[in-house]
């Protein structure tokens, strides 16, 4: 079954749950030294072992992180929510537990609790790309289009951000909402050097292509776009737009008929074209 389309920036538990998976996974590498003293006065380094009940803390907290992940995406979200909130009481000063309650209290339809969580995981962690992004991208997908860029451009500079072209794909289309066309562009554009199959890039491009009256460029993007994923609604009937720029009639009725078949539950509204 298709999950309804809410729009580029719907914060979807499930983008959530991978990165705080992904974090989960880190971190555990601690050896149980503190090497804090090292270094002092040129006296040779003392290192003190860290108190075992600490680092049995923090495995506990990863553990509830990565259980409360699992629950979350099993749809359990009375489960998530419990064992995020346990992970939290541990480590309160850490983002990943907020990030999961941000992502149960999306999934119950309650927006503002869930931007004030991310909010808050965003100001905790101000070097935590993925965390920057998610709060970024909550702003953008609630039309605070000059706030959002600005958390997103943070994210994109942050220090050791594995995939900064998913904060580059949100600026560029979170731009694009904004109107502004050239910083769309270029921030699409590195998403793209980066991941050139990402599918929001893509159709982001196709749509500021499609809106530069670049039509030839805009087919493109889109064709690409429907090769990377499975098609949305969004992007069949921007397709079928391009097409009907570009004097296509039955290319377009083709993708008119595919939202029909796809999509029937929506395909009523506002697909001629």
């Amino acid at each position: 079954m298709r999950q309804p389309e809410t729009g580029p920036f719907n914060l979807r538990a499930s983008a959530l749950l991978m990165a705080v998976l992904a974090v989960a996974g880190c971190g555990g590498g601690s050896k149980g030294i503190d090497s804090s003293r090292a270094g002092l006065g040129g006296v040779a380094p003392v290192y003190v072992a860290r108190d075992g009940a600490e680092v049995r803390r923090l495995h506990e907290y990863q553990n509830l992180v990565t259980l409360a992940g699992a629950e979350l995406g099993t749809g359990n979200l009375a489960a998530a929510e419990t064992r995020a909130r346990s992970a939290q009481k541990l480590f309160p000063d850490r983002p990943d537990a907020l990030v999961l309650l941000a992502a149960v209290a999306d999934r119950r339809g309650d927006a503002a609790e869930a931007g004030r969580l991310l909010e808050r995981s965003a100001t905790l962690a101000p070097d935590r790309g993925d965390v920057l992004n998610n709060y970024g991208a909550w702003l953008c997908e609630r039309g605070r289009a000059a706030e959002s860029l600005a958390w997103l451009d943070r994210a994109v500079a942050a220090p050791g951000y594995a995939t900064p072209e998913v904060a580059l794909s949100n600026a560029g289309a979170c731009a694009l909402q904004a109107g502004e066309g050239a910083r769309a562009e270029r921030a699409l554009r590195g998403a793209l050097a980066r991941a050139p199959r990402d599918p929001r890039a893509l159709e982001s491009m196709a749509r500021l292509s499609f809106e530069q009256g670049s039509f030839m460029e805009a087919r493109a993007f889109a064709e690409r776009r429907l090769a990377a994923a499975p098609a949305t609604r969004s992007v069949l009937q921007l397709a079928s737009q391009i097409e009907a720029r570009l004097g296509d009639p039955r290319a377009a009725e083709r993708y008119l008929q595919r939202i029909r078949q796809e999509f029937p539950q929506e395909a009523g509204t506002n697909s001629k074209g």
